[in-house]
């Protein structure tokens, strides 16, 4: 069960922040009033089926409702947010329970057995609907744009209780990261470390933040394998598992990688641990997230000439873009509500973009950092083939020890994910001390 400190510590206040935050941003782009719906849940084609739900964040940062699809809150700046609780009168499915009251004190609660109640609610004057539910749609105001930015740069600085729930899905992550790790020492496939990762943090699939990436082998150089084989390896050489937790819809996202014995890739991952930590330290406020991930370029691109996996200097390695063979995406991003938290890329409320370095394609973060940003540090290291070939053909045998990387390839790759709380000071690292928790 999650702590009281986390349930219920700190959340006058976030509520006290969101209503803030709206009103400024509402009143800043001439709106009277929002409507936020969670959400509707999707039917398969053809079926009954339905797809797992996941609440619309902007809802989802004003209260707990991560299983409550079609509840509608109502926000007019000066008044109690009403909320449109939707609890079906339902003996196919299970409906919410009544509201727990250390939330719901906060709003003026309904509770609603149609869908559509709500319509009746909407206030007078100029609103702006948020969400993508078919009850939206054709609306004028409908996720305007200016707005939603300012919404999400808000959103880039956590509050304490916001933090409090990140923490805590990092304690359930690390707990069943290392049960995760104690399978694959057993011997377990892919599929059996999944569900024994998922026994242990007390969460099925569709409550995990994103599918967990479960890989042994070469399959740990598939940066989103997906695939969770269920018959085990012959040999089992490496593991890399990237998996995390939730927490009142807040997210964990943690990343580990193994080797099954000593030797060359154990030490490998001993060199990008010391790597990581060093960039953990380095996000502060005020730094350009940009180049930390030039800075983990240079630093992977250090290690892979140590161990004799290229034959040119870092700095060659990064400005010709072999680095990148090695090490093809980006250093990390914020974390939040959703496990790429949103405003990674844009600096104001028009939307400007703020580019990524040249070369780099894939860094999802690209601000510099501020007191209260919660972000991921994720430096990896892989023996992708197509990346692999494709240097080879444009460049021959040139910068490669390839006798070395045909010794290294059958291990997949590494990659070392901690998530990080920037503050006016030293980093607060959220990951580590929950493993050492651990024992």
């Amino acid at each position: 069960m999650p702590s009281q400190t986390v349930i219920c510590d700190h959340y006058d206040q976030h509520v006290a922040t969101c209503q803030e935050r709206w009103a400024q941003a509402l009143a800043a782009e001439g709106f009277d009033a929002a409507v936020i719906h969670a959400g509707s849940e999707i039917i398969s084609f053809l079926d009954d089926y339905h797809y797992p739900f996941r609440t619309n964040p902007h809802l989802l940062a004003w209260a707990p409702l991560t299983r409550h699809h079609d509840s509608v809150l109502v926000v007019e700046p000066g008044n109690r947010p009403v909320l449109y609780y939707y609890q079906p009168d339902d003996y196919w499915y299970l409906p919410p329970s009544d509201p727990a009251s250390w939330w719901a004190d906060h709003f003026d609660v309904r509770s609603v057995r149609d869908t559509g109640q709500w319509r009746d609610g909407v206030p007078a004057g100029r609103v702006a609907f948020i969400g993508d539910a078919p009850d939206l749609q054709g609306r004028d105001e409908l996720n305007p744009e200016r707005l939603l930015n300012r919404l999400h740069l808000d959103r880039t600085r956590k509050t304490p209780y916001e933090l409090a729930c990140i923490a805590e899905s990092s304690r359930v992550a690390a707990r069943a990261h290392v049960e995760a790790e104690r399978a694959f020492r057993e011997g377990c496939s892919e599929y059996e470390i999944h569900v024994r990762y998922c026994e242990a943090a007390g969460l099925v699939d569709a409550e995990l933040p994103y599918g967990n990436i479960v890989a042994l082998n070469t399959n740990g150089a598939v940066l989103h394998y997906q695939q969770r084989q269920h018959q085990r390896p012959e040999v089992c050489r490496s593991f890399l598992i990237d998996a995390g937790a939730t927490q009142q819809g807040y997210a964990s996202d943690i990343t580990r990688t193994y080797s099954a014995n000593g030797g060359s890739f154990s030490e490998m991952i001993e060199a990008m641990d010391g790597l990581q930590l060093g960039l953990c330290d380095g996000m502060r406020a005020g730094v350009d997230y940009r180049d930390m991930h030039l800075r983990a370029h240079q630093d992977i691109a250090g290690v892979l000439h140590d161990f004799d996996v290229i034959t040119v200097d870092p700095a060659t390695a990064v400005e010709s873009g072999l680095s990148s063979v090695f090490f093809p995406h980006g250093l990390g991003h914020y974390l939040g509500l959703q496990t790429h938290d949103v405003a990674g890329l844009i600096a104001d409320e028009e939307g400007t973009e703020l580019p990524r370095p040249e070369g780099h394609p894939f860094l999802r973060l690209t601000r510099t950092l501020e007191a209260g940003n919660v972000l991921t540090v994720e430096p990896g290291l892989y023996f992708i083939d197509t990346l692999l070939n494709g240097w080879r053909a444009r460049n021959g045998d040139d910068g490669v020890n390839w006798a070395r990387v045909e010794e290294l390839s059958p291990y997949g790759g590494i990659r070392i994910e901690d998530n990080i709380v920037v503050t006016e000071g030293e980093p607060v690292n959220l990951t580590r001390p929950a493993f050492s928790a651990q024992g």
